[in-house]
């Protein structure tokens, strides 16, 4: 692909120095459609990130775009704080039908501001205010947003120095095969519970990612989680999830922990709830721990109602038959680890492992710088990827749940012929 030097200069002169993924995908884009993106000269770029899980039914996905327009047009409330609305109800109703009810999820709901941060701080504080306790305890890895109190649970130090201040009340443990196998299940967790020497402050809650998503694809096994539940369970602590990227559906059924056939005390939502890339999210919890006073928690933008009209439209158009979803989520993610499989074994010395779940994959390289260039060679191909982990040493795949088998095999040769140009 020839690509011509774009005008980044208005960008570069004038927006802050902290705007990141623009860095590796230099250009300008201008237009989107299903997982196809196109930049101001008409260059397209096969889309492996869904806005870092946020379009988890593609750009611009036409049965949503409709209702949205439809919606709009008729001057429906925009914004509506958390007043009741019409928009707010249907979103209500149909989550509870077709999400909650199937599941035997008791949850209320609640509609803690646009992101997914907004939703993690919420559940904090609500565990704490339950249990009349300040710790939390999250794990190694973990990432659970960029504001103090979600950074206080979030293990990446580069993200936590940025916030200029003491990250308290957090304790991370070591998540699920930390140490290769080498040492129990929770074996230093329970030590730390049980002995009054130690230091821990009994907990509120353990907050948890069943995949850590930033953290390197870090997938826990459904049995470890089941033993977290019940050590929760055990020793009195909320079990908070974490499933703001990979719920949706990204993992295959709706909740990533349904799998694990556990139910956590909280959950929180967002990225691709409300289906079109709009800010919203949710915190979900147990109706006993529903202990807020009226206005103890708000926020302006809790109510943004354009994105409860198409959080409605993707539930009604992609989770009435929540079993198909599932079933083409999962055959997907075997197309994707297939294609892992191949470019492993003709990379043997160089790959260290690939793992996922669902339509959510992580590809390591030995040498850690590797998978920065192959994701800027992916770019010069066509392809947009990004990396994670703590040392972006981990090709992250995050494409759309509605890309095509013809798309994914697109993409996947062309990560190939990346991985393999900068070998």
């Amino acid at each position: 692909m020839t690509i011509t030097q774009p005008d980044l200069s208005v960008f570069e002169t004038l927006e802050s120095e902290v705007r990141s993924y623009c860095r590796g995908w230099p250009t300008v884009f201008d237009r989107a459609h299903g997982s196809r993106m196109y930049d101001e000269d008409g260059h397209e770029y096969l889309d492996f990130f869904a806005g870092a899980g946020s379009l988890n039914y593609g750009h611009n996905n036409p049965v949503l775009k409709r209702a949205l327009l439809d919606y709009l047009e008729r001057d429906g409330v925009t914004h509506g704080l958390d007043m009741s609305t019409t928009a707010k109800r249907s979103f209500l109703r149909t989550f509870q039908d077709l999400v909650l009810r199937p599941r035997d999820l008791p949850y209320k709901v609640m509609f803690p501001g646009p992101t997914g941060t907004n939703a993690v701080e919420a559940a904090l504080k609500l565990a704490r205010k339950v249990k009349g306790r300040e710790a939390i305890v999250s794990f190694t890895n973990a990432f659970h947003g960029m504001s103090l109190g979600s950074l206080a649970v979030t293990g990446n130090a580069f993200k936590r120095a940025g916030a200029g201040i003491p990250l308290v009340h957090g304790t991370p443990m070591p998540f699920d095969n930390y140490f290769d196998g080498t040492v129990p299940d929770f074996l230093w967790f329970e030590r730390l519970l049980e002995d009054q020497g130690s230091g821990l402050n009994k907990p509120a809650a353990v907050i948890v990612e069943t995949v850590q998503g930033e953290g390197g694809i870090n997938v826990a096994r459904a049995q470890w989680l089941r033993a977290l539940a019940e050590l929760c369970e055990r020793q009195d602590m909320l079990l908070i999830v974490d499933d703001i990227q990979m719920g949706c559906g990204r993992t295959g059924a709706f909740f990533s922990f349904e799998e694990a056939g556990i139910t956590p005390d909280i959950v929180t939502v967002s990225k691709s709830i409300s289906g079109y890339g709009l800010p919203m999210s949710l915190c979900l919890f147990k109706p006993e721990l529903d202990v807020w006073e009226p206005g103890e928690h708000n926020g302006t933008f809790r109510g943004n109602n354009p994105a409860f009209v198409t959080a409605t439209a993707a539930l009604e158009t992609y989770w009435t038959d929540g079993s198909a979803m599932e079933k083409q989520t999962r055959a997907r993610g075997e197309q994707v680890e297939q294609a892992l499989i191949a470019i492993t074994e003709e990379n043997l010395a160089d790959v260290r492992e690939y793992r996922g779940r669902g339509l959510v994959w992580g590809l390591e390289f030995h040498d850690k710088g590797r998978a920065e260039r192959v994701a800027r060679r992916a770019f010069e191909l066509g392809l947009l990827i990004e990396t994670s982990g703590p040392e972006s040493e981990v090709v992250k795949l995050l494409p759309a749940l509605t890309i095509t088998p013809d798309e994914l095999d697109e993409g996947l040769t062309a990560l190939a012929r990346a991985v393999r140009e900068t070998a």
